[in-house]
Formats: structure tokens, sequence, C-alpha cells
């Protein structure tokens, strides 16, 4: 969505749901609909566009659909990492977790696009100024990501981080501003609230929540914290130029910042919380790197850039800014066109 709207041209949004086995389907790498569940989604009808823009490996079979069926001249943009070989591709915009090999039609950025500006943020922080007044600054916003891949956001962890930040604003004298995400679960976003012992505004995801404080959050706030799970909400944090904050949702062998200090960084441990955590630990290690992604490599790669530090500790200077990811994205994609 970031991208589009950077690029300023005309765009449709289709939002589209898959049948159940649309995964293996995707293994063929077919040109086909049959995975889409056609009632739930967007129509795909004519006129048809002459780039689609897709996230997600079920939009690969689509994108190929629309160019055998409905427009040869299509130009297909994938942020991320494909299933289908990149070379199908006519632009793959990716970020170091999923350690794609470089070629001349992928885009390495740092961290994620995202929309955030100096203007949006600057807004919304005024819209919520006075909802924000009965509570005393300065501000520390804590983003709260949940379970992802490798790793396991529990309420143990969550209590942590709820009595992390609170130190922090204690002895500052401020108070938090705490939002939670849709992979947050209730028994992790209950216990972080009870561990928080300062004033503090908590705002719960919900679907659909036109209400959702997060920009807001990152406008008033002085530092940010960010759960090490979403790299998106890293690179959101850390556009606003204020010191951001990573912190580690598992710990012990399991940690993220495991091997943190070694170089080259280390396989990730094989053993996970659980079932399903150990099993992603082993694609990592063993596995080819199109079946995994490493998150390690992007939270490195920001703390090295003075984008972020660990929680407890000192950030590093930050290093001379350079051209801004999405700016970098949009040139790609108008050169695909000539232009």
């Amino acid at each position: 969505m970031a991208l589009a709207g950077a690029l300023g041209w005309p765009y449709e949004v289709k939002h589209l749901s898959y049948r159940w086995y649309e995964e293996g389907l995707r293994l063929l790498n077919l040109a086909t609909l049959a995975g889409l569940g056609r009632a739930a989604s967007s129509p795909l009808v004519a006129p048809w566009p002459d780039l689609v823009i897709g996230a997600g490996r079920s939009t690969e079979a689509v994108a190929r659909w629309i160019k055998r069926h409905g427009n040869p001249a299509l130009r297909s943009v994938f942020i991320g990492t494909p299933w289908a070989n990149p070379r199908d591709f006519d632009l793959v915009i990716t970020t170091p977790q999923y350690r794609l090999a470089a070629a001349h039609n992928i885009l390495h950025n740092a961290l994620p696009m995202h929309s955030v500006t100096v203007a949006k943020l600057a807004d919304e922080a005024a819209l919520w100024a006075r909802r924000l007044s009965h509570l005393p600054p300065p501000y520390t916003a804590v983003l709260v990501g949940g379970n992802s891949g490798p790793y396991l956001f529990r309420p143990p962890a969550a209590a942590r981080l709820g009595a992390a930040a609170s130190r922090i604003a204690t002895e500052e004298g401020g108070s938090l501003l705490v939002s939670t995400s849709a992979r947050t679960s209730h028994e992790s976003a209950a216990a972080l609230e009870a561990a928080i012992t300062v004033p503090a505004l908590f705002h719960r995801w919900r679907k659909d929540d036109g209400g959702n404080p997060f920009h807001a959050f990152l406008g008033c706030a002085a530092r940010i914290i960010v759960t090490g799970d979403s790299i998106s909400m890293l690179a959101e944090a850390c556009a606003t130029a204020k010191p951001v904050l990573l912190f580690d949702i598992e710990d012990g062998r399991q940690a993220m910042r495991a091997g943190e200090c070694l170089n080259p960084m280390p396989p990730i441990h094989w053993r996970g919380r659980d079932l399903d955590t150990t099993a992603f630990r082993l694609l990592m290690r063993y596995a080819p790197p199109r079946w995994s992604r490493d998150l390690r490599i992007v939270q490195r790669g920001a703390v090295a850039a003075g984008l972020a530090a660990w929680l407890g500790e000192e950030p590093l200077p930050r290093r001379p800014g350079r051209e801004a990811d999405l700016e970098r994205a949009v040139a790609r994609v108008r050169q695909l066109f000539g232009l």
C-alpha cells in the first residue's frame, strides 16, 4: 500500500481469499485462480492493470493468471520472498531476513516499506494530544507484537516487558503509551498490562478499529520500545528518528540475541519452546533459505546502523542518512516503464 501510494498512479486494492488447498497448488507454479475463493474475493475483471504489486506467496498464481489471460505486457512486482524463482518477476523488493541472493531484478532494502511520514505523525499526535493530557510526559511508546516463527511471546515475557518499560518511565517521571497488535494473544496482553506500574494508556488491538492510536503514539513518544518479532513496526519506529529500543521476546538459548556478539552469526538453536517453533528452527538451520526467514539479520543490521538498540543498552550513534527504502523502490518500479 505504501509503494502504491508513493507511485502516485491510480490503483485498486484487491482483497483475496484462498481455498484450503491453495498451498498445494502453489508448489506447481501455475497461472491459475483455482486456489482463489471467488465469492469472498474482490472481482478480477477487465480493464486489466499494467502493474501488479503482490505481497504474500498466495498472490503469485493470481499475478501469473492476469499476465496470461489479461495483459501480456503486465509488470509484476513482488514484495518479500516469492515461492517461484525470483526471475519470474519483473522486480522483487526484499529485506534481509529472506536472504535472497543479489540479482538485477532484486532490490534489497534494509527495512520494510511503510507510510510513516513526519506530517502524518504530527497530525495524529495533535488529534490525540488532549486525550493524553492527563498522563505525565515524557511518553515512552511500547509497540507489541506476538508469536513469530521460531519465537513465542508468552505471558512471562510480556510481564518482563511491562516491568522494564515501567522502570524507564519511573526514572523519568513519565508514562507509557502501549499498543498491542493482531498477533498479541489475550493472555500476553493481560500479563503486560498487569505488570505496568506507572501511568499508562493501554490500547488493545481490534480488527477494523478506526480509532487505533498507533501513529499518534509514534508521534507523541520521546522514545519507542518495539518487540523484536515485528520488523514492520521496527521500520515504522525508526522512521521517526527517535530512540528505538528492541525487546527480546525470548530468553536463554531461544533468545533472539543468542550468539549476537559472534561473527558470523551462528545458526539459531535448533530447539524451540514447542513443536511448531522447533520445526521452524530446524527449517532455518537445514532447509533452503526460501523455506524460512531470519529476523536476527534485520535486528543486527538496525543495531549496527545505529537505528535501534536492545532494551537496556545505550544506542550507537546514528550513521548519516541514506536514500529512503521507499524512494528507492519507487524509482525501480518507474524504471520498469522507462520512466
